[in-house]
This record gives C-alpha cells, structure tokens and sequence, in this order.
C-alpha cells in the first residue's frame, strides 16, 4: 500500500528537473498523476518516463484560460484533486541595470501570476482536506550569491506569501497549503540563461558554503514534497520548508 493510493496529484512543470522528479515520487507511491508543462514532446517523454498511466496535459501556466483547460481536462480524465505541486517557474538571471519591462513581465507572469492563478483556478477541483505545496526559493545569503537575481528572487519571494494567506483562508476546507523552497539544486539545463562556465562556478560556490557541501538533488526535493502532501505533514500548513544544505 502506497501513501497516495487512490488519490490524483498534479505537479506543474512536470516535464524535468524538480517537477519531474516529483511527479515520479507520488507516482511510485500509488497517485495517479497528471504533469503539466509548455514543451508537448518533453512532456510527453516526461509522462512515459513515470509510466504508460500518466496524464500529460500541454499547458502555460502565464496564460490563465490554459491554466483552466488543464483542470478541465484533469477533471474530465482522473476527477477531484488530492495533491497539487505549484512548480512551473521560469529561472532568468539579468543584474538590475540590465532589467527590461519585458524580462520583468516574463518572469513574473510566470513564477508569481502563474502559481497565483494556479492555485486559485484548481480551488473548485480540490478534494476536502487536498494538500498544496508551491515551489518557492530558498533564502540566497551571502550577497555575492545574489547579483543579477532580483526580478527572480522576488518573483518567489510573492509565492511564499501567497502561501499563508492561502492556508488560511482554505483551512475550513481542510486543505493545507505550504511551501518547499529549494536551495542549490543540481538541475541540468535548468534554463537559467547563464553563461554555463558561469552557473557552473557560481554552483561549485554555493555548493562549497552549504554545511552539507554538496548540491542537493531534485530527488530530495521531491521527498520533501511527498511529505507534505501525505498524511503525515496532517497538522502542517503556511509554512515554508527550506531545503538547502543548512545555508539557510
């Protein structure tokens, strides 16, 4: 007997990285899963990469009318919804002089209006007492580990508050919300849009002052995630759980 038997769990940005991962967690565990992400064919090998039962739904999440056409169809294919991964982000460096209208807005429509509306559109298709967990950021001290992420940390920094107020006004429901905020994650081709000599250096350093040092891996997120999304997390809402290496 598995944690999620008999249960359906949704995890956006499902098509790599920490997403997918995930979404191979809760599967392993009994859910049936459904991944979402903007890349159909990755998202499809995505999808048979879990197993030959999981649902693969095209959508981007910067676009609200696609955000209800996954939950329609999710609806439509598996019913009500149990456990929901806000993951979709978009991971874009650019130092603050450099910022234009239109990187801000990309960013942003993403990683903040994305998991916004995707919390709030998936609100009439959760269960009674579902789990949602968003995927946030770990706090990036020193300050030589932050230049060029200004528009990106703050675009998570708005998810970890969408989570307490979420978890309140969703609690007579039963519904926990939370979030897990990873640290450095050894994620290829992340899409940081990095030079790679660059992300890789800035990597090793951040690697290098973590306790543990070492990188996390998506896999330790992903357990992290199944946690809370279990019964064992029961009495765990509004909060954050930092997964970093003890930088933090």
């Amino acid at each position: 007997m598995g944690r999620f038997d008999g249960q359906v769990a949704v995890v956006t940005g499902g098509s790599s990285g920490i997403g997918l991962a995930t979404a191979k967690r809760l599967h392993q565990e009994g859910a049936a899963v459904a991944i979402a992400g903007r890349d159909e064919q990755r998202l499809h090998e995505a999808a048979a990469s879990i197993g030959d039962d999981v649902l693969a739904v095209p959508a981007d999440v910067a676009k609200p009318e696609e955000i209800d056409s996954l939950f329609s169809t999710i609806a439509r294919a598996l019913g009500r919804i149990d456990v929901l991964f806000v993951n979709a982000g978009l991971k874009r460096f650019q130092a603050l002089p450099d910022t234009t209208e239109a990187f801000f807005d990309e960013v942003f429509q993403t990683n903040t209006k994305g998991a916004f509306f995707t919390l709030q559109r998936a609100i009439p298709h959760l269960n009674d007492g579902a789990s949602v967990i968003l995927c946030g950021l770990a706090p990036v001290d020193p300050a030589w580990r932050r230049p060029g992420t200004i528009v990106y940390t703050a675009s998570k920094a708005a998810v970890r508050s969408f989570t307490r107020t979420a978890a309140a006004e969703l609690a007579e429901r039963g519904i926990r919300v939370n979030t897990v905020s990873p640290g450095a994650i050894d994620v290829a081709g992340s899409g940081a849009q990095l030079p790679q000599a660059e992300m890789a250096d800035r990597m090793r350093r951040i690697a290098s002052a973590a306790p543990m040092k070492r990188l996390g891996q998506p896999e330790e997120i992903a357990g992290v995630v199944a946690f809370l999304a279990s019964s064992d997390a029961s009495y765990v809402t509004g909060q954050e759980i930092a997964v970093d290496g003890g930088i933090s």
